[in-house]
């Protein structure tokens, strides 16, 4: 990254060196804390997917060859520098997305580098079931290998560890990259492709800048055997319908209206502080935000009088302020899309905290909750991806089960309840890939994260992700020969 004027100039990162797009087109990089320029970036064009696509081509047929182990230290070195770079890869994220600095620094580059540390480790379980004799006078054996070219493209809400989520399977199981970080937040991108640059052969790592046109190509491209994308319900189908033209592996984490659902015995302090913090971390801006509460009409009023505390409690602010809990939406479209939200409500609901634009500077949203919803109201049943948590009542527990099925989307949800019988019931009857009990939003490595329905198919982290990067090929030789 060099200088240009006020504005820093970010260039694309292809076969181990910094380029500009090839017919020098850029795009403005606006900071959403402040509303102001402060980088220009490459706008990607078909030679630069080219370039990038074959560097990544060229490199693959040694990265595949390598040794676990040796992807293996390659991937334990990228992590180590990341620790070594917090603070620059901070400074570069809180840009990208006007996150508070303190949190950047205790809630994202620790469990990125344990998510890389983790792949490292993966790198060496790449193994087959045991080989053995399944027709007379033949043995069979499987083996698990690398797919080849992974074209990925990350979203703006999470730009570092969703490019972490991607890169560190994929180079673990011995494929090759080309990663296009979102249009408004390239910046933390393109220094970790300085950083894992100086780690990995050049050409394995590739990053290119650029829209959805630039994403579009990278699909479309005849050389990736793989596109994974974390974005929209409709960038996901278009990805999908692309890549079916020429039979590519899809991987596709999208959208999400994670139900919590809140029981006459739960902890109602607790499940508020719980729920608040889940939902408005990140200013909402999370697939599996605790954004629609299902709450028990015996405790509601209770409830929604706690968490509407709650909210008025939460604060949010500048990065460098302390005591801030979220930051800016991402851009100006994004805060009118929540602002209208808000602002296209039935007249049966109630806003009992925010529900307006915070100062004049930035993209800030208020804290918001609002009560007194119905099923079919637009706001429970579309994704915000804001500071906004809505609540509904329900009856019993096939009512609250039906209230939280009831939408399309299907990647995170929770329950909060004493009752171990009903939390058991629930896990298995809520059609979401992951049930958090008493609790909402932890993450491990260890354990996969993806949904169902419209949230997308594949699983990032844990071994089922690493799983998702491999191919698997049955080897049968003749005992005669």
């Amino acid at each position: 990254m060099t200088e240009l004027g006020q504005a820093r100039k970010l260039r694309n990162y292809i076969a181990g060196e910094f380029k500009d797009a090839a017919d020098g087109r850029t795009t403005e990089i606006i900071n959403p804390a402040t509303g102001e320029v402060y980088a220009i970036a490459p706008l990607s064009g078909q030679a630069d997917v080219d370039a990038a696509m074959e560097a990544a081509a060229a490199a693959f047929p040694a990265w595949r060859d390598t040794t676990p182990a040796e992807r293996q230290r390659a991937l334990l070195k990228i992590a180590d520098a990341f620790e070594e770079r917090a603070e620059e890869l901070i400074a570069a994220e809180s840009e990208n997305t006007g996150k508070p600095l303190g949190l950047t620094r205790s809630e994202e580059i620790p469990p990125m580098v344990d998510q890389i540390r983790f792949f490292a480790g993966a790198a060496r379980m790449l193994e087959g079931r045991s080989a053995g004799e399944y027709m007379e006078g033949l043995t069979s054996f499987v083996r698990r290998e690398p797919i080849g070219v992974c074209a990925q493209v990350a979203p703006w809400n999470y730009p570092m560890m969703m490019g972490v989520w991607k890169f560190a399977p994929a180079l673990a199981a011995g494929n090759t990259v080309v990663l296009k970080p979102s249009d408004t937040t390239p910046a933390s991108t393109v220094l970790m492709a300085e950083i894992i640059g100086s780690i990995v052969p050049k050409g394995v790592f590739n990053v290119i800048c650029g829209d959805r046109d630039t994403g579009r190509a990278m699909v479309e491209h005849p050389t990736p055997a793989m596109a994974s994308i974390t974005g929209s319900v409709r960038a996901g189908m278009q990805v999908a319908e692309s890549a079916a033209k020429d039979l590519k592996r899809v991987h596709l984490e999208l959208g999400g209206k994670a139900p919590v659902l809140v029981f006459q015995d739960a902890d109602i302090a607790a499940a508020a502080a719980g729920i608040s913090e889940a939902g408005f971390f990140n200013a909402g801006q999370d697939c599996t935000a605790a954004t629609r509460v299902l709450v028990h009409e015996s405790v509601h009023d209770d409830f929604v009088t706690a968490l509407a505390k709650a909210a008025a409690d939460t604060k949010t602010g500048q990065p460098d302020d302390e005591d801030v809990l979220y930051g800016p939406l991402n851009n100006a479209d994004q805060l009118a899309k929540v602002s209208g939200f808000i602002d296209r409500l039935p007249a049966h609901a109630k806003v009992e905290a925010g529900g307006h634009r915070v100062g004049d500077k930035g993209y800030f949203y208020a804290p918001t909750v609002v009560s007194g919803l119905k099923q079919d109201d637009e706001i429970i049943q579309n994704e915000v991806f804001g500071p906004v948590i809505t609540v509904q009542s329900f009856t019993d527990e096939d009512q609250a089960l039906a209230y939280a099925n009831g939408v399309e989307y299907a990647l995170a949800s929770s329950v909060w309840t004493k009752d171990h019988g009903r939390a058991m019931r629930l896990s298995r009857h809520l059609d979401f890939g992951c049930v958090w009990i008493n609790t909402h939003i932890p993450l491990v490595a260890e354990m996969p994260h993806g949904g169902f329905k419209k949230s997308g198919y594949g699983k990032d982290l844990s071994a089922y992700g690493f799983d998702d990067y491999t191919r698997v090929k049955h080897v049968m030789t003749s005992l005669e020969s």
